[in-house]
Protein backbone atom coordinates (compact mmCIF):
# COMPACT_ATOMS: atom_id res chain seq x y z
CA UNK A 1 0.00 0.00 0.00
CA UNK A 2 1.21 3.50 -0.83
CA UNK A 3 2.37 6.04 1.78
CA UNK A 4 -0.37 7.92 3.60
CA UNK A 5 -2.12 9.77 0.76
CA UNK A 6 -2.92 13.46 0.65
CA UNK A 7 -5.45 12.91 -2.14
CA UNK A 8 -7.70 9.91 -2.67
CA UNK A 9 -8.87 9.67 -6.28
CA UNK A 10 -12.32 8.09 -6.30
CA UNK A 11 -13.50 6.68 -9.63
CA UNK A 12 -17.04 5.25 -9.86
CA UNK A 13 -17.08 2.58 -12.57
CA UNK A 14 -19.93 0.73 -14.26
CA UNK A 15 -19.30 -1.40 -17.36
CA UNK A 16 -16.14 0.40 -18.51
CA UNK A 17 -13.97 -2.61 -19.33
CA UNK A 18 -12.08 -0.85 -22.15
CA UNK A 19 -11.75 2.56 -20.50
CA UNK A 20 -10.68 1.84 -16.94
CA UNK A 21 -7.08 0.64 -17.54
CA UNK A 22 -6.05 3.67 -19.66
CA UNK A 23 -7.69 5.96 -17.10
CA UNK A 24 -5.88 4.43 -14.11
CA UNK A 25 -2.55 4.67 -15.92
CA UNK A 26 -3.24 8.32 -16.75
CA UNK A 27 -3.98 9.04 -13.08
CA UNK A 28 -0.68 7.52 -11.99
CA UNK A 29 1.20 9.43 -14.70
CA UNK A 30 -0.38 12.71 -13.55
CA UNK A 31 0.22 12.25 -9.82
CA UNK A 32 3.31 10.11 -9.21
CA UNK A 33 6.15 12.30 -7.99
CA UNK A 34 3.74 15.19 -7.53
CA UNK A 35 1.69 14.30 -4.46
CA UNK A 36 1.01 11.25 -2.29
CA UNK A 37 -2.17 9.61 -3.56
CA UNK A 38 -4.28 6.50 -3.75
CA UNK A 39 -6.88 5.44 -6.31
CA UNK A 40 -10.18 3.89 -5.25
CA UNK A 41 -12.07 2.40 -8.16
CA UNK A 42 -15.59 1.61 -6.99
CA UNK A 43 -17.05 -0.99 -9.34
CA UNK A 44 -20.79 -0.36 -9.15
CA UNK A 45 -21.92 -3.90 -9.95
CA UNK A 46 -20.48 -4.11 -13.48
CA UNK A 47 -21.75 -6.95 -15.65
CA UNK A 48 -18.95 -6.86 -18.24
CA UNK A 49 -15.22 -7.56 -17.84
CA UNK A 50 -14.57 -4.47 -15.69
CA UNK A 51 -13.89 -6.53 -12.51
CA UNK A 52 -11.30 -8.61 -14.38
CA UNK A 53 -9.62 -5.49 -15.76
CA UNK A 54 -9.44 -3.96 -12.29
CA UNK A 55 -7.93 -7.07 -10.73
CA UNK A 56 -5.26 -7.13 -13.44
CA UNK A 57 -4.45 -3.47 -12.77
CA UNK A 58 -3.81 -4.13 -9.08
CA UNK A 59 -0.71 -6.17 -9.98
CA UNK A 60 0.96 -3.16 -11.61
CA UNK A 61 -0.50 -0.20 -9.73
CA UNK A 62 0.27 -0.34 -5.99
CA UNK A 63 -1.77 2.83 -5.37
CA UNK A 64 -4.94 1.13 -6.60
CA UNK A 65 -7.67 -0.14 -4.30
CA UNK A 66 -10.73 -1.87 -5.76
CA UNK A 67 -14.13 -1.83 -4.07
CA UNK A 68 -17.07 -3.64 -5.62
CA UNK A 69 -20.76 -3.06 -5.02
CA UNK A 70 -22.54 -6.39 -5.22
CA UNK A 71 -25.50 -4.64 -6.86
CA UNK A 72 -25.67 -1.48 -8.95
CA UNK A 73 -26.38 1.47 -6.65
CA UNK A 74 -25.64 4.54 -8.77
CA UNK A 75 -22.85 7.06 -9.14
CA UNK A 76 -23.56 9.08 -5.98
CA UNK A 77 -23.50 5.95 -3.84
CA UNK A 78 -20.26 4.78 -5.45
CA UNK A 79 -18.63 8.13 -4.71
CA UNK A 80 -19.84 8.03 -1.12
CA UNK A 81 -18.57 4.46 -0.68
CA UNK A 82 -15.16 5.50 -1.99
CA UNK A 83 -15.01 8.65 0.14
CA UNK A 84 -16.00 6.68 3.23
CA UNK A 85 -13.14 4.22 2.73
CA UNK A 86 -10.57 6.78 1.54
CA UNK A 87 -7.45 7.55 3.58
CA UNK A 88 -6.76 10.99 2.11
CA UNK A 89 -8.11 14.22 3.62
CA UNK A 90 -9.07 15.42 0.15
CA UNK A 91 -11.06 13.52 -2.48
CA UNK A 92 -10.65 13.95 -6.22
CA UNK A 93 -13.32 12.40 -8.42
CA UNK A 94 -13.27 11.41 -12.08
CA UNK A 95 -15.90 9.62 -14.14
CA UNK A 96 -14.95 6.10 -15.15
CA UNK A 97 -15.59 6.67 -18.87
CA UNK A 98 -12.31 8.52 -19.44
CA UNK A 99 -13.89 11.80 -20.55
CA UNK A 100 -12.40 13.62 -17.56
CA UNK A 101 -8.68 14.38 -17.79
CA UNK A 102 -6.55 13.21 -14.80
CA UNK A 103 -4.05 15.96 -15.65
CA UNK A 104 -6.60 18.41 -14.19
CA UNK A 105 -6.19 17.00 -10.65
CA UNK A 106 -2.84 18.76 -10.02
CA UNK A 107 -4.42 21.97 -11.34
CA UNK A 108 -7.31 21.67 -8.89
CA UNK A 109 -4.85 20.98 -6.08
CA UNK A 110 -2.81 24.06 -7.01
CA UNK A 111 -6.03 26.09 -6.91
CA UNK A 112 -6.77 24.67 -3.48
CA UNK A 113 -3.34 25.73 -2.19
CA UNK A 114 -4.02 29.28 -3.42
CA UNK A 115 -7.48 29.46 -1.87
CA UNK A 116 -8.66 30.38 1.65
CA UNK A 117 -9.42 27.48 4.01
CA UNK A 118 -13.20 27.93 3.84
CA UNK A 119 -13.22 26.79 0.20
CA UNK A 120 -13.97 23.08 0.51
CA UNK A 121 -15.02 22.22 -3.07
CA UNK A 122 -13.29 22.86 -6.38
CA UNK A 123 -15.69 21.96 -9.18
CA UNK A 124 -14.56 21.25 -12.71
CA UNK A 125 -16.08 23.44 -15.42
CA UNK A 126 -16.17 21.90 -18.90
CA UNK A 127 -15.81 25.01 -21.04
CA UNK A 128 -15.32 22.93 -24.22
CA UNK A 129 -17.57 19.90 -23.94
CA UNK A 130 -17.03 16.93 -26.25
CA UNK A 131 -20.55 15.50 -25.99
CA UNK A 132 -23.35 15.37 -28.55
CA UNK A 133 -25.29 18.52 -29.36
CA UNK A 134 -28.42 17.21 -27.67
CA UNK A 135 -26.54 16.43 -24.46
CA UNK A 136 -24.88 19.86 -24.42
CA UNK A 137 -28.24 21.57 -24.96
CA UNK A 138 -29.91 19.53 -22.22
CA UNK A 139 -27.10 20.35 -19.80
CA UNK A 140 -27.29 24.05 -20.68
CA UNK A 141 -30.99 24.17 -19.80
CA UNK A 142 -30.54 22.06 -16.67
CA UNK A 143 -27.70 24.26 -15.42
CA UNK A 144 -29.74 27.41 -16.07
CA UNK A 145 -32.78 26.10 -14.16
CA UNK A 146 -30.66 24.78 -11.29
CA UNK A 147 -28.72 28.04 -10.98
CA UNK A 148 -31.93 30.08 -10.95
CA UNK A 149 -33.48 27.96 -8.21
CA UNK A 150 -30.45 27.24 -6.01
CA UNK A 151 -28.29 30.33 -6.61
CA UNK A 152 -25.16 28.18 -6.35
CA UNK A 153 -23.07 30.33 -8.73
CA UNK A 154 -21.74 27.22 -10.49
CA UNK A 155 -21.79 27.00 -14.30
CA UNK A 156 -21.34 23.21 -14.52
CA UNK A 157 -22.35 20.88 -11.70
CA UNK A 158 -22.43 17.75 -13.88
CA UNK A 159 -18.68 17.58 -14.46
CA UNK A 160 -17.15 14.50 -12.84
CA UNK A 161 -13.86 16.29 -12.15
CA UNK A 162 -14.05 17.60 -8.59
CA UNK A 163 -11.83 18.08 -5.55
CA UNK A 164 -13.37 18.34 -2.10
CA UNK A 165 -12.53 17.87 1.55
CA UNK A 166 -13.48 14.38 2.66
CA UNK A 167 -14.88 15.34 6.07
CA UNK A 168 -17.02 18.16 4.68
CA UNK A 169 -18.44 15.82 2.02
CA UNK A 170 -19.31 13.05 4.46
CA UNK A 171 -21.25 15.54 6.61
CA UNK A 172 -23.55 16.47 3.71
CA UNK A 173 -27.06 14.98 3.50
CA UNK A 174 -26.88 11.87 1.36
CA UNK A 175 -29.36 10.92 -1.39
CA UNK A 176 -29.19 9.33 -4.82
CA UNK A 177 -27.90 11.75 -7.49
CA UNK A 178 -26.49 14.09 -4.84
CA UNK A 179 -23.23 14.34 -6.81
CA UNK A 180 -24.99 16.72 -9.21
CA UNK A 181 -25.72 19.19 -6.42
CA UNK A 182 -22.44 19.24 -4.50
CA UNK A 183 -21.77 23.01 -4.86
CA UNK A 184 -25.22 23.92 -3.50
CA UNK A 185 -24.93 21.35 -0.68
CA UNK A 186 -21.46 22.57 0.30
CA UNK A 187 -22.68 26.16 0.32
CA UNK A 188 -25.68 25.13 2.40
CA UNK A 189 -23.24 23.72 4.97
CA UNK A 190 -21.46 27.08 5.17
CA UNK A 191 -18.48 26.38 2.89
CA UNK A 192 -17.37 28.22 -0.23
CA UNK A 193 -16.93 26.62 -3.65
CA UNK A 194 -14.87 27.54 -6.71
CA UNK A 195 -15.36 26.53 -10.34
CA UNK A 196 -12.18 25.73 -12.28
CA UNK A 197 -12.02 25.29 -16.09
CA UNK A 198 -10.99 21.73 -16.96
CA UNK A 199 -10.43 19.60 -20.03
CA UNK A 200 -13.14 17.36 -21.47
CA UNK A 201 -12.63 14.53 -23.94
CA UNK A 202 -14.80 12.38 -26.23
CA UNK A 203 -15.76 8.95 -24.95
CA UNK A 204 -13.26 6.49 -26.43
CA UNK A 205 -15.29 3.33 -25.91
CA UNK A 206 -18.60 2.07 -24.56
CA UNK A 207 -21.86 3.96 -24.16
CA UNK A 208 -23.19 6.57 -21.77
CA UNK A 209 -25.14 5.25 -18.78
CA UNK A 210 -27.50 8.25 -18.81
CA UNK A 211 -30.09 9.63 -21.20
CA UNK A 212 -31.41 13.17 -21.42
CA UNK A 213 -34.92 11.98 -20.51
CA UNK A 214 -33.66 9.93 -17.57
CA UNK A 215 -31.71 12.87 -16.20
CA UNK A 216 -34.72 15.16 -16.58
CA UNK A 217 -37.12 12.81 -14.79
CA UNK A 218 -34.96 12.43 -11.69
CA UNK A 219 -33.60 15.96 -11.89
CA UNK A 220 -36.90 17.70 -11.23
CA UNK A 221 -37.63 15.93 -7.95
CA UNK A 222 -33.98 16.18 -6.85
CA UNK A 223 -33.91 19.91 -7.59
CA UNK A 224 -37.05 20.52 -5.56
CA UNK A 225 -35.63 18.43 -2.73
CA UNK A 226 -32.34 20.35 -2.62
CA UNK A 227 -34.22 23.66 -2.73
CA UNK A 228 -36.23 22.45 0.29
CA UNK A 229 -33.05 21.44 2.13
CA UNK A 230 -31.53 24.87 1.55
CA UNK A 231 -34.69 26.63 2.72
CA UNK A 232 -34.85 24.56 5.91
CA UNK A 233 -31.15 24.75 6.79
CA UNK A 234 -30.01 26.36 10.04
CA UNK A 235 -26.33 26.63 10.95
CA UNK A 236 -26.05 29.22 13.76
CA UNK A 237 -22.76 30.50 15.08
CA UNK A 238 -22.03 29.12 18.55
CA UNK A 239 -19.57 29.26 21.38
CA UNK A 240 -18.76 26.93 24.27
CA UNK A 241 -18.71 28.41 27.78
Amino acid sequence: MTEHPVISVVVPVFNEQDNIAPLVHEITAALRGCIAFEILCVDDGSTDATPTALEALKRDVPELRVIRHLTNAGQSTAIRTGAGLARGEWIATLDGDGQNDPADIPRLWAQRLRSPPDVRLFAGWRTQRKDSGSKRLASKWANAIRSRMLHDDTPDTGCGTKLFERRAFLELPYFDHMHRFLPALMQRAGWKTVSVPVNHRPRASGVSKYTNLGRALVGVSDLLGVAWLIKRAKFPAFEER
